[in-house]
């Protein structure tokens, strides 16, 4: 069997439930299930021709245009689409054949998570639960030990918790998204306690990058301004599960 046909095969997988998952992101904050009814144009609501929900490629060849009124097509799609391939392709690398799935799964959901964040600052129960369940799941396909992720688990969620806490005593505000911790401890429950203060480390930097990037363009940057650190844990523990599984494998 070719080197590549586990990566081609999860990263065109890949796109396709990148498609399904664009949808959930844009619909699940309206309270519309994307499990009911034909796909529809965001702008106008007409039913969308199977010739134009190709992943990737539709978007392409419309020109992020919907062919039925014009609109421009939201960019969360496509990049939905191309993120969940390439956590495809790269879950196979890692590890190849059926067991490669799992892997991708987890990042298919940490991309679910996202979006979701990124869009609406909003993390909803189900999902931080899937995450959670499918860690403790995982573990009797791959590494760390059982008994590592319930650690890790634990850790995650007190973690942050502790510092959502001691944030909202001292400020007596919110400092932290209520479903951060619950993510976090979801994310020990993949990763073991082990992994879990490099993704913390990393999480923030790209939070801090971001910030400065924002700064450097000219766009106002506060002190009070809501950020969304549930995707940045989601960026940073996706890459960290790879190189955990790849060192152990």
């Amino acid at each position: 069997m070719s080197d590549l046909f586990w990566p081609v095969v999860l990263g065109f997988l890949g796109a396709i439930v990148g498609s399904f998952l664009a949808t959930v992101a844009v619909r699940w904050p309206k309270g519309r299930s994307a499990l009911r009814g034909r796909s529809l144009c965001d702008a106008c609501g007409q039913s969308v021709a199977p010739q134009h929900l190709i992943p990737l490629v539709s978007g392409v060849l419309l020109r992020g245009r919907a062919a039925c009124c014009g609109a421009q097509i939201s960019r969360l799609h496509w990049q939905i689409e191309l993120g969940c391939a390439v956590v495809g392709a790269l879950a196979s690398l890692v590890v190849p054949g059926p067991a490669g799935l799992a892997v991708a799964g987890i990042g298919w959901l940490l991309a679910l998570v996202v979006a979701l964040d990124a869009t609406e600052l909003w993390i909803p129960d189900v999902l931080t639960g899937a995450i959670a369940i499918s860690g403790v799941l995982s573990a009797t396909i791959l590494p760390p030990t059982l008994g590592e992720r319930l650690v890790g688990g634990a850790a995650g969620f007190g973690a942050l918790w502790a510092i959502g806490f001691a944030y909202r005593r001292l400020r007596g505000q919110e400092g932290l998204g209520g479903a951060d911790p619950k993510l976090f401890g979801g994310i020990g429950l993949w990763l073991g306690w082990r992994t879990l203060p490099p993704v913390l480390l990393f999480a923030a930097l790209i939070g801090l990058g971001i910030v400065a990037w924002r700064a450097a363009t000219g766009r106002a940057v506060t002190r009070d301004d809501a950020v969304p650190f549930g995707a940045y844990l989601a960026l940073a523990a996706y890459p960290a599960l790879l190189l955990m599984i790849g060192l152990v494998a």
